[in-house]
């Protein structure tokens, strides 16, 4: 009797919930999809905040307003109508908007903006401009604009100019092509490169790359929007073959003279995280060898390039070591600075003297420190964002010099990113939880007397659409012994009587990670529309991926995607042993690194997945790029077993179930001979995938391609597996 009015509740539960969710509005990829045309409403407000000094300036289209960091009152700076008064503007150099607008002296009442074409400096107090920058038709593209000096760098025509506050432009360079490149970031923006010009805190010289490339291979890149095809290779070095090199130059403005850094032999080796020392004189950077297991810092004279003794720092691993950093020096000290290192396993901050002497680990523990927002000088604090609470979390900590003492500046809660204030002592902080769309507060720094006041509480932009549950758990992983981490998303309407096809959508590699404290859990739009169709979605945080420290990442080395797979697998066990999930129809899909994965598991595990769709697919890591490649893998000649290992060239006759890759016709990152390499091998044995080119596209579809993408993904598993 009990359990028929238990099952007689369940069944009127589910009833009721199914003709709710039949009054809710559904979506479509137009909303869900970053190219869509609603997209733009279907995401949590946002407001533009930005510092000047310790003073809270809120950006808008049409205004900018100063904010009381107490009370979230705002008062009225400047109007974009007072911009283009003030300054004459005509039509073709009016300030378009004001969300660009930032505040580049914290003493002074002067606001930078951008035409479109010109930088300007704006006094708004004297209602009246300061200064212009080179228009952009005459400069070529800008690099980095310096605020001490007004001076620009600059590309054009493939050579290196600056330009100083009169105007007054020096070229570099003369030899600049697609074989040798100038102030742009090098080695494919590995180990945290992300430009190529370096301003000295004075703003009196120029640090820049210059990358001759002229000995490595190109791959054969085809531009076909045009009557004839017009080839338009890109220099691609792969593992085990030639690289390029680098050398550091310092330009002086005062001189006028350029001088080259006199490192090592740059051949096969790599010079990463450059940082000027606070005497505007000093360079340090971080150098590697081509092995990635022996890295220095090492510290150069700009007066003369010469090395300035013995590295200051050096750290050798078995495996890698990978610099994401430069050294940040105190601002009470000129004499000290922060660098951060894995070499205790998690990434933390040592402090160091400017002789190489460690004086101590700043922090300690089994989380990882994510990014240092900045320093709290009148406190002798780093401000910095962390997992220390639990690895899905990212909180704001401030962090004592003197002692090492942590304090949360947050709600210990959610994913939080935040901006610091000139002197460190306020921090603007934009963050959500899984059930919180959006909120941005302003908080003090002071350890022990922090104070929050929120600028905004975004509503659910979501509410009165069907919208499935998001839930987030851990299972133990195939070493028995470590959490990982998953995303659940349930369909709509989910009744626990049934079953329901599921698709496990991966990408497990380095550098990234799928779940997180935030709003549904970090869940992509697409699972939403794909449960809104009745499919349940798994998403699990394998070894090998980001933020879990050093052992945990580096599982793989040397055999990418093994420990991985074998993880996953526990995940479909997990799935298996849940009433509601059909095992006999489960799909799996991802992109790069993830499509690597899906056709690793449709062809190890064939009669698992029935339905995969992988996107920009690694086939054989002997045809990814040298960087990336290498450190995970060494090189094809040292590690031949592994290469043989990991490839799916001969997994290809191995296929069973129902598989469309998908890649973008000009990939320069994965580039088309995987697919091309994998679709040969399949016809080679007689299997039968589905192929489907972007023309003209990159890795990932730019635009509304996206939802013509996500569409044709969907499709697929509704034809395949639903």
């Amino acid at each position: 009797m009990k359990h028929t009015i238990k099952l007689l509740t369940l069944t009127l539960f589910v009833a009721m919930s199914a003709t709710v969710h039949a009054q809710q509005k559904a979506f479509t990829l137009e909303d869900l999809n970053y190219g869509g045309k609603n997209y733009r409403n279907f995401v949590p407000e946002n407001r533009y905040y930005t510092w000047w000094g310790d003073e809270l300036i809120r950006t808008d289209m049409n205004e900018c307003r100063i904010v009381d960091k107490k009370t979230g009152k705002e008062t009225l700076l400047f109007t974009l109508n007072d911009i283009n008064t003030w300054g004459k503007q005509t039509d073709n150099q009016r300030v378009r908007h004001l969300y660009n607008a930032t505040f580049p002296y914290s003493d002074k009442p002067v606001v930078m903006l951008y035409n479109g074409n010109e930088r300007i400096l704006v006094d708004w107090q004297a209602k009246s401009f300061l200064w212009k920058g080179v228009a952009r038709k005459e400069a070529g593209s800008s690099l980095e604009w310096c605020p001490s000096s007004k001076a620009e760098a600059f590309l054009k025509d493939n050579n290196l100019f600056v330009v100083d506050e009169a105007g007054q432009a020096t070229q570099l360079s003369d030899d600049g092509s697609r074989d040798i490149v100038y102030g742009q970031a090098v080695h494919r923006n590995e180990f945290g490169i992300e430009k190529g010009t370096f301003w000295s805190p004075d703003g009196k010289r120029l640090a820049f790359y210059r990358m001759d490339q002229s000995m490595v291979t190109d791959y054969p890149q085809v531009d076909i929007n045009s009557n004839i095809s017009i080839y338009q290779p890109d220099k691609y070095p792969m593992a085990g073959q030639t690289s390029h090199k680098v050398t550091v130059g310092i330009f002086d403005m005062q001189t006028k003279n350029i001088l080259y850094l006199k490192t090592q032999d740059p051949t096969d080796r790599y010079f990463t995280n450059l940082a000027w020392g606070p005497d505007s004189k000093t360079l340090y950077i971080f150098e590697l060898n081509r092995d990635q297991n022996d890295c220095q810092l090492i510290a150069y004279n700009t007066d003369n390039g010469e090395q300035m003794g013995a590295p200051l720092y050096r750290e050798q691993q078995d495996k890698y070591v990978e610099p994401q950093h430069p050294i940040m020096f105190l601002p009470w000290d000129s004499h000290k600075f922060l660098m951060q290192s894995e070499k205790d396993g998690y990434n933390h901050l040592y402090l160091f003297n400017d002789n190489g002497q460690e004086l101590k680990q700043l922090t300690k523990g089994k989380f990882e420190v994510m990014d240092v927002l900045g320093f709290d000088e009148a406190n002798r604090a780093v401000i910095i964002r962390a997992n220390a609470h639990t690895p899905i979390q990212h909180n704001l900590f401030t962090v004592s010099v003197k002692n090492g003492t942590m304090s949360p500046l947050d709600n210990k809660r959610g994913v939080h990113n935040a901006t610091l204030s000139a002197s460190g002592t306020w921090l603007v902080d934009n963050y959500s939880e899984p059930d919180v769309p959006r909120v941005i507060t302003v908080n003090s720094t002071k350890a022990g007397k922090i104070s929050i006041h929120t600028l905004l509480n975004a509503a659910d932009p979501w509410k009165g659409y069907n919208v499935p549950e998001y839930i987030s758990g851990t299972i133990k992983s195939a070493d028995t012994t470590t959490d990982l981490y998953y995303r659940m998303v349930k369909p709509v309407g989910f009744d626990p009587l049934k079953k329901y096809p599921t698709i496990i959508y991966v990408y497990g590699g380095p550098h990234a990670h799928n779940v997180d404290a935030r709003w549904h859990y970090s869940s992509r739009s697409w699972e939403t529309y794909m449960a809104q169709k009745g499919y349940l979605l798994f998403i699990l945080d394998n070894r090998g991926s980001e933020l879990r420290g050093q052992t945990f990442e580096q599982t793989t080395f040397r055999q990418l995607g093994q420990a991985e797979m074998a993880d996953q697998m526990e995940g479909v066990k997990f799935l298996k042993s849940l009433p509601y999930v059909d095992g006999d129809r489960m799909g799996v899909h991802g992109w790069s690194f993830g499509g690597f994965m899906t056709i690793s598991l449709m062809t190890n595990y064939p009669d698992v997945f029935k339905v995969g769709v992988a996107g920009g697919p690694v086939i054989d890591w002997r045809w990814y790029e040298v960087m990336y490649g290498e450190r995970y893998m060494d090189t094809p000649q040292s590690n031949p077993e592994g290469y043989a290992k990991t490839s799916l060239l001969a997994k290809a006759k191995d296929l069973k179930g129902k598989l469309q890759i998908i890649t973008g016709f000009n990939d320069a990152t994965v580039v088309p001979q995987h697919c091309l390499e994998f679709i040969n091998a399949c016809i080679e044995c007689g299997t039968q995938p589905d192929f489907f080119v972007y023309p003209g596209e990159p890795h990932n579809m730019r635009g509304h391609k996206s939802v013509h993408l996500h569409e044709r993904i969907s499709q697929y598993f509704d034809d395949y597996l639903k």
